[in-house]
């Protein structure tokens, strides 16, 4: 019975180890492409032109090649939920490829979706040459997620928690978390040495905790979580609406890109093409004005809407930081802590992942901010509403 148990033990460890090693390899690949194709991008601006063009590409290789992939991280969930086939290996290149030429032509669009999806994906492939349970499948996928997730941002502790925490709206429940920790563990050791590019941002210094500052924090929270649920509502009500009124899928971001490249020349300043990072890294400096988070938002709904691939992460963490920062205008409460503070929240809503994004805070702002991010990460978690961005929660 000991020597089953240890067997057993040893398959777990070694499966989840080549999860977490294999998913930070692809997410640490995908990054320094992704670094290139922004830079090369910024000093060629013209290549915007092509992004109504780079979206028909995209909706042709979906829907000639890729049905069965199309639906990403919702593909991921129906299969945590309901078990029934591995997903197919074309899920990992596509999603890469996709989202390359997306940020190419300048959507949008967000990188950590890419490496939820790469993770989980290649967790699949790996565990279906072991004999395993329906069970532990679902659970190597969390992790597989959860890895991907970590080592894209370079929060370990918080990959650990999300495969766990983004497949219910309501509630963590602690059931993968073996095979959780050694897959980010792993991958945290991998992304380190390797060295893949990361934000690095200071430690942040509170003021004195009061029970004004907890009611500021807690009145931000509130307006991340509306936002939050304002941004998961349009985005699935727009998205149904282009399904129904395109019928030809590789058409709906062809024709939204055109009107995309439209409104970014009429916006005039192109800084909410592709990530946004500088404008992200500025917003803790200077106090962003309150038109930056709603550009970016509009765009980005848009772009995600109609079929552009990357993600969401990235432009909630944009959206956040600066809606941060533009209330430190009215708020007596410092630029930086607010900005820290919007970065974790407005996700936390729109995902349902308090707990993972309280940790985050954590990693990667310093542990003083944890009482905060706590109040501010739990008030846009229930502010936000039932449905987030993940259609498949349960």
């Amino acid at each position: 019975m000991h020597i089953d148990k240890l067997k057993n033990i040893l398959k777990l460890t070694l499966i989840s180890s080549c999860i977490g090693i294999l998913a930070s390899l692809a997410a640490a690949f995908f990054l320094v492409s992704l670094e290139w194709i922004t830079v090369f991008r910024e000093m060629n601006r013209f290549l915007i032109f092509g992004l109504p063009f780079a979206g028909l590409l995209i909706g042709y290789i979906y829907h000639n090649y890729g049905k069965e992939v199309e639906s990403g991280n919702s593909l991921i969930l129906s299969e945590i939920h309901e078990p029934k086939k591995v997903i197919s290996l074309k899920m990992a290149p596509f999603i890469y490829l996709t989202t390359l030429i997306s940020h190419l032509f300048g959507a949008s669009v967000g990188r950590e979706g890419v490496a939820v999806q790469m993770g989980a994906s290649l967790s699949d492939q790996v565990a279906k040459y072991f004999k395993i349970t329906p069970e532990q499948r679902r659970n190597f996928l969390i992790a597989g997620a959860g890895a991907g997730f970590g080592s894209a941002i370079g929060v370990p502790f918080a990959g650990l928690i999300f495969g766990m925490e983004f497949i219910h709206r309501r509630g963590l429940k602690l059931f993968a978390w073996y095979e959780c920790l050694i897959a980010s563990l792993l991958a945290y050791i991998t992304t380190s040495l390797i060295k893949i590019p990361h934000l690095h941002f200071s430690k942040i210094e509170l003021p004195p905790l009061s029970y004004q500052l907890f009611f500021y924090v807690l009145c931000a929270g509130v307006l991340w979580g509306l936002m939050a649920q304002f941004f998961s509502k349009t985005i699935h009500f727009l998205e149904q609406k282009i399904k129904t009124t395109i019928s030809y899928p590789p058409l709906r971001p062809f024709l939204i890109g055109i009107v995309i490249l439209i409104f970014y020349y009429c916006e005039g300043s192109f800084q909410y093409t592709g990530l946004g990072l500088p404008e992200i890294q500025k917003a803790f400096l200077v106090p962003a004005g309150l038109n930056v988070p709603f550009w970016k938002l509009f765009f980005t709904i848009l772009a995600i809407a109609s079929g552009f691939r990357g993600g969401e992460f990235t432009p909630l963490v944009f959206i956040g930081t600066t809606l941060g920062s533009a209330f430190s205008v009215y708020m007596p409460l410092p630029i930086n802590l607010l900005a820290s503070l919007g970065f974790v929240a407005l996700f936390a809503g729109a995902a349902n992942t308090p707990i993972t994004c309280t940790i985050m805070a954590i990693e990667l702002f310093g542990p003083k901010i944890a009482p905060l991010a706590l109040i501010a990460c739990f008030a846009s978690y229930y502010v936000s509403g039932k449905k987030g961005i993940y259609k498949k929660q349960q």
